[in-house]
C-alpha cells in the first residue's frame, strides 16, 4: 500500500518520531513490547533510541464464525493468558455455545508456534517493576490493543505506557483506563485505517520480525557490557 500524502513514510520511519516523543524514559529501566508483525519494526526504533529491550506481545484476535476478521475479543500472551471480550459483538453474534472456548485454545496454541518462531526458548523480558512500553504501527478499534494491556498489567510493571505513531481519538479515550500514560503522533479526523497514513505500509513478514529481534538482542547486550 503506497499513500505520497501520509504523516509517515514507513514503519522504520514512524518509530524514529516515536522514540523522539518517548526520549523522557531513555536510560530508564523500561522494556518496549512490540505487538507483531507490524509493531516490530516500529519497536525496533524505539528500543534502539531509549537503550531498552525489546520482546514481543502476542495477541491473538477472537475471530465471530464464518467472519473472523469481526472480533468477539482477543487474547493476550502469558503464564495466565488474558481474554477481553467485546460483549456488545457477542450478544449481537450470540456464537454457538464452547465456540469462544474452543477458538481461544486455538489461538493459544497459535500464540505459542509463534514466540517459538520469533524468539524460540529463550523467556520473555522481565516487567514486573520497569516502565513497559507497548508498541504497535496503529490502531483502529482498540480492541486489540486493550486486551495487551490488560494482560500486560497482570505482570506488574511501575508504568505502564502505550505508544503508537496514529490512531483515533475515540479509541484512545476508551484505552486511556488500561495504562498510566499515553504517547501518540497524530490522532487524524477522519480515520480510515492505519495503512492510510503510511506512504509504505508492506506488510511485515516473519523473518523481519525474526531478524529485528535478534538484532535487538545483540545491540542492547553490547550496551549492558559496556
Amino acid at each position: 500500500m503506497l499513500r505520497f500524502d501520509a504523516e509517515f513514510a514507513d514503519r522504520p520511519h514512524a518509530g524514529r518520531r516515536l522514540a523522539a516523543a518517548l526520549d523522557q524514559f531513555r536510560g530508564q529501566d523500561a522494556v518496549v513490547l512490540a505487538l507483531p508483525r507490524g509493531g516490530v519494526p516500529v519497536a525496533f526504533e524505539v528500543a534502539k533510541a531509549l537503550t531498552a529491550p525489546l520482546d514481543v506481545l502476542i495477541v491473538r484476535k477472537i475471530g465471530a464464525p464464518g467472519h473472523q476478521e469481526l472480533g468477539l475479543g482477543a487474547v493476550v500472551e502469558g503464564r495466565d493468558p488474558q481474554i477481553v471480550l467485546n460483549e456488545e459483538v457477542v450478544r449481537l453474534v450470540a456464537p454457538p455455545a464452547g465456540y469462544i472456548e474452543a477458538e481461544t485454545v486455538r489461538q493459544l496454541a497459535e500464540i505459542e508456534r509463534r514466540r517459538r518462531r520469533y524468539v524460540g526458548d529463550r523467556a520473555p523480558a522481565p516487567i514486573a517493576g520497569t516502565i513497559a512500553i507497548v508498541v504497535d504501527d496503529g490502531i483502529a478499534t482498540g480492541g486489540t490493543m486493550k486486551a495487551a494491556l490488560r494482560g500486560v498489567r497482570r505482570h506488574g510493571p511501575a508504568r505502564l505506557v502505550l505508544a503508537v505513531p496514529v490512531a483515533p481519538a475515540d479509541s484512545l479515550v476508551a484505552l486511556g483506563a488500561e495504562c498510566d500514560e499515553i504517547v501518540c503522533l497524530a490522532t487524524p479526523e477522519p480515520f480510515y485505517a492505519v495503512g492510510g497514513h503510511y506512504r509504505d505500509f508492506t506488510q511485515t513478514e516473519d523473518d523481519e520480525v525474526v531478524a529485528l529481534l535478534a538484532a535487538a538482542r545483540a545491540w542492547s547486550g553490547a550496551v549492558r557490557a559496556g
